[in-house]
């Protein structure tokens, strides 16, 4: 009897993904002067999973937020969650700014000073302000979902979703069936999701065994830097905004959010994390309909972490070059890394484009970013579990405050 009942003790999610984490760790660093074979033998499985998930994100994305948007059956409702949704992720995408300029002060005095000479870096074109906003819609129903155009998917999903919702009853079979194409692209989801430790492994020990060497590196502080500021950006702002207007303890949400850290962590990836988010956030009490539509919105614009990054490695830069950076122009980064964290969305290595512009908006030089470029990927780790982090606290968030706009619509 006994033998049976410790059969049916299972390890949850998160605690696999965790010990994943840690044996790829540890075998990036046993493989460190081999990284070649990590990189030949075991990065292909991780690649594999990654594929997987990058498959599942757009049908994900699509029907469920079309889903989402037919469920809440008025065009205002939507309007009213979406612009709710942006300015909660343009104002803490303010403060993570200002908490990367702040810490990146507090530790350029550790900054190390760099031979700056012969620096070079190839710049990437920003996106114009008017070309992101044509670049947002669709030309045609495939090249979206073929090419996994984040921001055109969702725009297309809330255009399908409110022509539905105004066909009405004729429409009824069409809803009918992209709910049940949800439920089983969730379905499909799970399956992959038992992937997850494995893929985790395979992700993080090539990571680890080629980059190992420069954590302990002349960059170490700037990592210190950057990571210190993920950490109290989560457990500042996103606790308060939870506790405050989300109505849930901080640490309850951030023990719910853990197995999407760890995932982000390891995958370096907002998209590729989506699935998980999701299920976590909807677990933590997020309504779905919301959260189907917040969190592919969160994953495509914002970027929390990618901020921090861009404050510390202005400071960072600054400091090699000699130059100190006045109040005036740390004003200027706020509002540049704000804008543009909407401005470079769904732009390949959007964080690289958006420090070349935060670098020219207050006259550092663009080839100072060749100074951080070595380390980027663990940068890019820690980032992305801060800005899927911030998409669950608003899913969280803005759940609340719709549950009480409505009840104060039916006391009326």
């Amino acid at each position: 009897m006994e033998h049976k009942e410790e059969k049916k003790i299972k390890l949850p999610l998160a605690a696999k993904i965790f010990i994943a984490l840690l044996l790829g760790i540890l075998a990036g660093l046993a493989l460190q002067s081999h990284a070649d074979l990590a990189e030949t033998y075991i990065r292909p499985f991780g690649t594999i999973f990654l594929n997987l998930l990058k498959f599942i994100v757009v049908p994900i994305v699509l029907f469920s937020i079309i889903d989402g948007v037919i469920s809440m059956s008025d065009i205002r409702k939507v309007g009213v969650i979406g612009l709710r949704t942006v300015v909660y992720y343009l104002c803490t995408t303010a403060f993570a700014i200002v908490i990367g300029l702040a810490g990146g002060s507090v530790f350029s005095r550790f900054f190390p000073v760099l031979e700056t000479s012969g620096l070079s870096f190839q710049e990437t074109e920003g996106v114009p302000p008017m070309e992101t906003l044509v670049n947002m819609f669709p030309s045609n129903i495939i090249q979206p979902m073929s090419e996994a155009i984040m921001l055109q998917v969702i725009v297309m999903a809330i255009l399908i979703g409110f022509a539905i919702i105004l066909a009405g009853e004729e429409a009824a079979p069409a809803a009918k069936g992209i709910h049940s194409f949800g439920v089983v692209f969730m379905k499909c989801m799970d399956i992959i999701l038992r992937l997850s430790p494995v893929g985790v492994f395979c992700l993080i020990c090539p990571v680890v065994a080629s980059n190992g060497a420069s954590i302990l590196g002349s960059l170490a502080m700037v990592l210190l830097a950057a990571y210190v500021c993920y950490l109290v950006h989560m457990l500042v702002v996103y606790s308060a905004a939870v506790g405050l207007l989300g109505g849930m303890r901080p640490l309850d949400f951030l023990k719910g959010q853990l197995p999407a850290m760890i995932f982000a962590f390891s995958s370096a990836s907002s998209v590729g994390t989506l699935p998980v988010n999701m299920k976590g956030c909807e677990k933590m009490g997020a309504d779905p309909e919301i959260s189907s539509f917040v969190l592919p919105l969160g994953a495509t614009i914002n970027m929390d972490g990618t901020a921090i990054y861009q404050g510390v490695c202005a400071i960072f830069i600054a400091a090699c070059y000699g130059v100190r950076l006045t109040p005036g122009q740390m004003v200027t980064i706020v509002l540049t890394a704000t804008l543009a964290s909407i401005g470079t969305a769904g732009v390949p290595g959007a964080g690289v484009v958006m420090l070349a512009m935060v670098l020219q908006s207050v006259g550092l030089p663009v080839e100072g970013i060749a100074l951080v470029a070595g380390v980027d990927r663990i940068f890019d780790m820690g980032r992305t579990v801060v800005n899927i982090t911030g998409d669950a606290s608003c899913a969280i968030v803005v759940s609340r405050q719709e549950r009480l706009r409505e009840q104060r619509k039916a006391a009326k």
